[in-house]
């Protein structure tokens, strides 16, 4: 890079923990060469990407290994009914989208890589405690336990992305966030189906009990590593030098991201949460999260689609949803790439991934060879993967301009209600509707174009309000 500086006017940048002198030297202006930032952020990848990937694989993990230990023999032992699992699922999401909001008001105040690798202890134990339930009410208060404190990881890490990075450089960033969901897709069942035959009778225990124990230890091992690697916010991280936070802090403040300030008073609760669900951006996002989340319920047709093609051991079925999360694995890292680059047309690429998906849906619906099936859900999904993690992206960077605590609200508020999509969408591939599953496809086709009908709507709106000064 050449001499080209970057300088602003930093006399409000929260540059805690300086000496007077330094404090001093900063207080009036700050300056920094392209290759300074660079290695900024670059610095901050290093520490908040694969500590967060490996926290939000042990997370997706730890949430969804119950169906893997119901077929694993859980269900038999505890004599559970369909109607019993079906509540033991509902609870964990009752309690996570009603503690996603608070959590995300307790994080603004205090250090994320105290508070998020705590709370990933503590429902890694709870899941290390599971392996040891006799009956249902004792699976369903550990759920319910679960919920609570899994609530907070999700909105604390979109908080913590959309903190670090200018609007422009969140797409990939987000992409690479939810990646790791979709390797869990891909691979966790296989990882689950190894543990559970081959520790099944281990020192007397069943497989899937050791599933359990496996993955609660393992969550419990990437949780305190995570407390020597996770950064704080840009204000007061020790990960970085003095200099690295002042100039974390100018570049956000130069594109329009609101930081906390050193010595200001923070917003109460109750205001912050009443700014953040009247503002019509937060109810817009809402709406269109709703759509992904509940479009993306279809995985629970995978299992059916792959029977269908012939493949009823499990092994074989396992592999063959491998393709599925491969593709969107690919097109969500390549979208969030480019959506980086034209960060002005977020919604309208959410907008047109939605209506892929869409045309894939329709088509499901006339077509019962199940081959061709595979190919459009294979499509149908790489489009809703891609839309999830664009649309966080997108979320989160339309909210920089707000005060922080009102941000950590309205983005715990997406993220929760958006996720109330997955009580319903368990419920749209009814056994009795097979093999065609018209309502669910149906639905998800309504869905999908009024999610289209969102985003489009966001991205002139949110434009109109924001002008270009950042897009």
């Amino acid at each position: 890079m050449t001499s080209t500086r970057h300088s602003v006017d930093v006399a409000k940048v929260d540059v805690k923990d300086m000496d007077t002198t330094k404090h001093m030297e900063f207080a009036t202006s700050l300056s920094w060469t392209p290759d300074e930032e660079q290695n900024l952020v670059r610095k901050i990848d290093m520490y908040l990407l694969p500590t967060m990937w490996l926290m939000y694989l042990l997370s997706y993990m730890d949430r969804t290994n119950i169906g893997n230990a119901k077929i694993a023999g859980m269900a038999d032992d505890l004599k559970l009914s369909s109607n019993e699992y079906s509540v033991a699922l509902v609870v964990f999401f009752v309690t996570y989208v009603v503690f996603e909001a608070p959590s995300n008001m307790l994080l603004i105040r205090i250090k994320p890589s105290i508070y998020l690798p705590s709370l990933m202890i503590i429902w890694g134990a709870l899941t290390c405690v599971m392996a040891a339930i006799k009956d249902y009410h004792h699976l369903l208060v550990l759920r319910i336990f679960v919920g609570v404190f899994e609530a907070g990881f999700a909105p604390g890490m979109l908080l913590l992305l959309s903190s670090w990075y200018k609007r422009e450089e969140q797409s990939k960033r987000f992409s690479v966030y939810i990646s790791a969901a979709i390797l869990s897709g891909a691979f966790g069942g296989l990882l689950a189906g190894a543990i559970t035959g081959g520790l099944e009778g281990a020192h007397g225990i069943r497989g899937w009990r050791w599933l359990f124990i496996v993955e609660g230890v393992a969550t419990i091992g990437i949780a305190g590593l995570a407390m020597f690697f996770l950064p704080d916010f840009p204000a007061n991280s020790k990960r970085f030098t003095e200099r690295e936070r002042a100039i974390a802090v100018a570049r956000l403040q130069e594109g329009g991201v609101c930081t906390s300030e050193e010595g200001e008073e923070r917003m109460g609760k109750g205001r912050s949460f009443l700014l953040a669900i009247r503002d019509w951006r937060t109810i817009g996002f809402i709406l269109g999260y709703m759509v992904i989340v509940g479009s993306s319920t279809l995985s629970y047709f995978y299992p059916t689609l792959v029977n269908g093609l012939g493949y009823t051991s499990t092994v074989q079925a396992q592999y063959m949803t491998v393709p599925i999360y491969a593709v969107a694995f690919v097109c969500t890292l390549i979208t969030g790439f480019f959506a980086d680059r034209v960060p002005q047309h977020r919604g309208l690429i959410i907008a047109g991934w939605l209506t892929f998906s869409l045309i894939t849906s329709i088509l499901v619906c006339v077509i019962y060879n199940f081959t061709a099936r595979y190919v459009l859900l294979v499509l149908m999904a790489a489009g809703l993967w891609a839309s999830n993690a664009i649309s966080l992206s997108f979320t989160g960077a339309t909210f920089g301009a707000m005060q922080p605590e009102v941000r950590a609200v309205a983005l715990a508020l997406v993220n929760a209600l958006g996720n109330l999509a997955q009580i319903y969408g368990a419920y749209l591939f009814p056994a009795d509707d097979k093999p065609k599953y018209l309502l669910g496809f149906g639905v998800i086709s309504g869905m999908l174009g009024f999610g289209v009908v969102v985003y489009c709507a966001m991205h002139v709106l949110v434009r109109r309000k924001d002008g270009l000064r950042w897009i």
